[in-house]
């Protein structure tokens, strides 16, 4: 069964995380520089650059994310950068975060003694912890940190204890904290441990701490909000607060990573797509429904051609397939056992049950069992961009990273068991291909295996893990190995994708599968005359549309290259005198290809900042000598000025750039 992962609440924040080992060194594709605009009398605006940093260099890649100092010198070519250290590079940050949920819930009891305490652990980039308690205010969250900023410069020391189960029992309920018995009922295991902060305070807590609250550094945390929790994640119990912290091990860390998230805020995508009109998503039609904008279609369109064309040219057939099915459908595939909590409910259409497609794999199957194969028709390669739906609850809907509907880059490979090394060793080929089109060079990758539970005997376990193995060693990537990580139905690699900022992206991935041809029945006629049972690969490469327009947004700031940008292109009129002039370059322009379109009725200074503000790659400006010689004056915004050019000559210049993948 192929279950693309939902997107982990660590991939929503602005992580860190550096894996371990280094992610592989793959080169960046060979894109030009963004370079800061030259001053023009013509051209008065000016910007800084959000695109991806790129290089001109095939051959090397930093092993590990790292964050641009806050400084102005940012700007310059040689910047100075600093690694975040994370959880797991650094065990003194983890106990220094652990400590900081507990200080933090101590302060916040002092200063709210009804407040009752749930659970606190480290995270990403910090802690949290949830409280039952009334809602609280910034102006709350600043007492609460000048509460733990007395509590640190106390220095009291942090001591474990060991208390057997009813002594546990007996201390909780003398402070009234019901959470913490419900907490207590579920840890298997004696003794219970409790840390005490000093003599005042204490948590049932298994550790790691810091030995006092004084190796902190309390210029190196920050309260960052408040938020709303479920306890336990059930939204039929009590609503938390939940207070969101972040802490680093000393405060240029904490700056780098506040510089960092500003950053990263300066990119989000639903901001950017309403500034430059490329999406919504409309209350009236329901959460988690995206609408494609004419832009953000355009560049829809954009990444299905390209998608389309390099997987025809590597073999694959397209598929198109129905949205719905019947429900039994869903019952062999084991969706409705396995995965009904994430399905729509179910439609009753001439007293028969239709079922909201979660997935596209039974469809292809079925394509598949339309007619009977032979050994001399694998592999068998189909594709589709299908559109799925699956039930998501409105509190963690996420702009295009968590929605109700979307499009998936599906593809399914039916081959025989000696052929599975080739074909994995194909989808790494088509999944790099794809991604450096898009400039993604840097990747995590990691081979999952076989879980404790599972279906198929141990020796094709063996052997598809083997054959994923041998297809990664041979494209000489590195990864690491999650050893019982694999799904029920397969091992499988998963590869993340690495943005500007170094936040790291599920989106590709690529599952062997012994279930559904199992389920399904599905069957060829080998040499012998013989029925066995085929290989499924699943495969996905963006994982969804929507999803990796999200992720292309962040990546760029909205600042899409050339050959990407919905429009290349604006023409602008010195005075409506030049208009017709300019009406007949843009439609030059459509006519070659290249997406163009003429704003007038303002003055020139103007058009110009909107086309900034739009993050327009190229504009072209008409005045009555441009109109004399049949010329446009050109300015881009990764080259800054490109003189006067003749028409057809900037319609070649745009042509090459965008065979190219590169700036004008």
């Amino acid at each position: 069964m192929f279950i693309l992962q939902k997107m982990a609440a660590s991939s929503l924040s602005f992580s860190l995380l550096l894996p371990k080992p280094p992610p592989p060194l793959l080169p960046f594709s060979p894109r030009r520089c963004h370079k800061h605009l030259r001053p023009s009398e013509l051209f008065s605006a000016t910007r800084n650059v959000g695109g991806a940093r790129c290089s001109s260099s095939t051959a090397s890649v930093a092993t590990e994310p790292a964050i641009a100092a806050p400084q102005e010198a940012q700007k310059e070519e040689s910047t100075e950068r600093i690694v975040l250290p994370t959880n797991d590079s650094s065990e003194k940050l983890l106990r220094i975060r652990h400590t900081c949920a507990h200080v933090m819930a101590m302060a916040v009891q002092k200063l709210y003694p009804e407040a009752k305490v749930t659970i606190g652990p480290w995270i990403d980039n910090g802690f949290y912890y949830d409280f039952d308690m009334e809602p609280l205010t910034d102006k709350d969250l600043k007492r609460v940190k000048k509460e733990m900023d007395r509590i640190i410069s106390r220095n009291l020391p942090l001591v474990r204890e060991e208390v057997t189960r009813e002594e546990a029992k007996k201390r909780i309920m003398a402070v009234n904290e019901p959470y913490k018995m419900e907490i207590l009922d579920s840890i298997p295991q004696d003794p219970i441990t409790i840390y005490h902060i000093g003599e005042e305070w204490w948590d049932l807590c298994a550790g790691p701490h810091v030995e006092t609250t004084g190796n902190i550094n309390r210029k190196a945390i920050e309260l960052e909000s408040v938020a709303g929790a479920y306890w336990r994640g059930d939204e039929k119990r009590a609503m938390l607060q939940r207070i969101y912290g972040t802490a680093w091990e000393n405060e240029e860390q904490l700056m780098a990573y506040l510089h960092f998230k500003e950053e990263a805020k300066r990119r989000d995508h639903r901001r950017i797509g309403q500034d430059l009109d490329l999406f919504s998503i409309q209350d009236e039609a329901g959460g988690g429904l995206v609408f494609w904008h004419p832009k953000g279609a355009i560049v829809r369109h954009i990444i299905e051609d390209t998608w389309k064309k390099i997987h025809i040219n590597r073999g694959y057939d397209m598929l198109y397939t129905p949205h719905v099915a019947k429900a039994d459908l869903w019952k062999i595939s084991g969706h409705l056992d396995f995965y009904k909590e994430n399905m729509f409910d179910q439609m009753d259409i001439e007293d028969e049950l239709y079922q909201l497609r979660p997935m596209n794999c039974p469809y292809h199957i079925l394509v598949y069992k339309r007619k009977l194969h032979s050994y001399r028709d694998f592999p068998i390669r189909v594709a589709e961009l299908g559109t799925v739906y699956r039930y998501e609850l409105s509190g963690s809907l996420h702009g295009l990273f968590r929605v109700r509907g979307f499009t998936q880059d599906d593809a399914h490979i039916f081959c025989l068991e000696d052929q599975i090394k080739d074909e994995i060793r194909g989808v790494l080929d088509l999944t790099e291909e794809i991604l450096l089109q898009f400039g993604f060079s840097r990747y995590e990758v990691n081979l999952s295996t076989r879980p404790e539970k599972a279906v198929g005997d141990d020796e094709i376990w063996e052997k598809a893990t083997c054959a994923l193995k041998d297809a990664l060693d041979d494209k000489g990537w590195s990864y690491q190995v999650d050893e019982g990580g694999g799904a029920f139905y397969g091992p499988k690699i998963d590869l993340k994708i690495e943005d500007a900022l170094g936040r790291k992206w599920q989106c590709s991935t690529i599952q062997v599968d012994f279930n559904l041809p199992q389920r399904f029945d599905i069957t060829y006629v080998d040499a012998d005359q013989e029925r066995k049972r085929p290989i499924m690969i699943h495969r996905a490469v963006l994982g969804s549309l929507e999803r990796f327009f999200g992720v292309l947004i962040e990546h760029y700031a909205g600042d899409f290259p050339l050959w990407l940008s919905p429009v290349q292109v604006r023409v602008l009129p010195v005075t409506d005198t030049q208009l017709e002039y300019c009406n007949n370059v843009a439609r030059e322009l459509k006519r070659n290809g290249i997406r163009a379109e003429v704003w007038h009725g303002e003055r020139l200074p103007k058009l110009i900042r909107n086309a900034e503000k739009q993050k327009t790659p190229l504009m072209a400006v008409v005045g009555a000598k441009e109109v004399e010689m049949q010329t446009v004056t050109v300015r881009s915004r990764f080259s800054g000025e490109l003189g006067t050019l003749e028409v057809d000559s900037f319609i070649s210049r745009i042509k090459d750039a965008c065979e190219n993948r590169t700036s004008l």
